[in-house]
Parts: C-alpha cells; sequence; structure tokens
C-alpha cells in the first residue's frame, strides 16, 4: 500500500515513505498510445492548386536593387555580372552597406527552386533581409505583360 501507516509494535505509528509509481506508469503508457494512434490522424495529406495572385504590384523604389539569377546560375548585380564569391561585396557597394534596402531578387525560369534558395540564403547570411521576388505581370488573357511591368512581392524573407 503506497503511503499508508503501519502498526508496529505498542501504539507507535510509523509512516511508510513509498511511492507506488506503477498507477502512474499505467496511465502515461496509455496516454503514450493515444498520442501515437492520434498524431497521424491529424496530419492530411491535401492536394490544392493554388490560384494566382492578382494583387497590385508594389511601387519600385527610384534605384532599386536587382540581383539577377542567370539560367546557368551565374549571378548579376543591376546589369553587371557578379564574380563567384563576390555577392557581398557587391551588395555592400550599391546599398551602401544599408542592410535595410529591399533587394528585388529576379531568376530565370530555368533556375531551379533550391538554386533560387541557395542564393536568398546567401543574402540573409550577408545580412539582407528584406528580399522581394520579382516575376513578370499577367494580363487579363492570361498573357504576361512587356518585360518592364515586373512586379515584386512586398513580404520580407524571415530568418
Amino acid at each position: 500500500m503506497a503511503g499508508g501507516i503501519r502498526k508496529t509494535q505498542g501504539d507507535d505509528l510509523v509512516e511508510n515513505h513509498e511511492i507506488n509509481v506503477t498507477p502512474f506508469i499505467d496511465v502515461m503508457l496509455v496516454l503514450l498510445i493515444i498520442f501515437m494512434v492520434a498524431a497521424p490522424l491529424a496530419t492530411v495529406d491535401v492536394n490544392v492548386d493554388l490560384p494566382v495572385s492578382n494583387a497590385t504590384p508594389a511601387q519600385r523604389p527610384d534605384q532599386p536593387v536587382w540581383v539577377t539569377v542567370k539560367p546557368d546560375l551565374t549571378l548579376a548585380l543591376g546589369n553587371d555580372d557578379i564574380p563567384d564569391g563576390g555577392l557581398a561585396s557587391a551588395l555592400a557597394a550599391a546599398t551602401g552597406n544599408d542592410h535595410e534596402k529591399r533587394i528585388f531578387l529576379r531568376a530565370d525560369k530555368a533556375v531551379t527552386y533550391g538554386d533560387l534558395m541557395g542564393v536568398m540564403n546567401t543574402l540573409r547570411e550577408t545580412g539582407y533581409l528584406k528580399i522581394a521576388l520579382v516575376g513578370l505581370e499577367t494580363t487579363a488573357a492570361g498573357g504576361a505583360a512587356p518585360a518592364p511591368e515586373a512586379s515584386a512581392s512586398s513580404g520580407t524573407s524571415q530568418p
């Protein structure tokens, strides 16, 4: 008996300081089984065809900083090519070392998602957290607008 009182010889009562943890372990095992069964039911894979954004494009600053990922995975800052590993120094020169300035990142269709994320990670590592992804606007007929009409997402990249 857990925590019971034992009688000893005479009228002196001695407390039993043993704790029976078997019921506690039984309850924990039952809860573990319940969570193991319920956890897979909480995650559901649903195939979703996401809609196209029809938001109005954000206004471009007077002198935006464009970083372009070319199909051969070389980088360009504005119209100038950047040598391998020179992105940080080129951005520091272009922005005056202002890490709060928004960087407009655009990539060719042939660039894979993983390669684009690699460039975004490099931008974050160098301290530029405000990254806007650039894409072409679509017209009402579904075609792409001319190249100068580029839109950018207005969100910031989180580390």
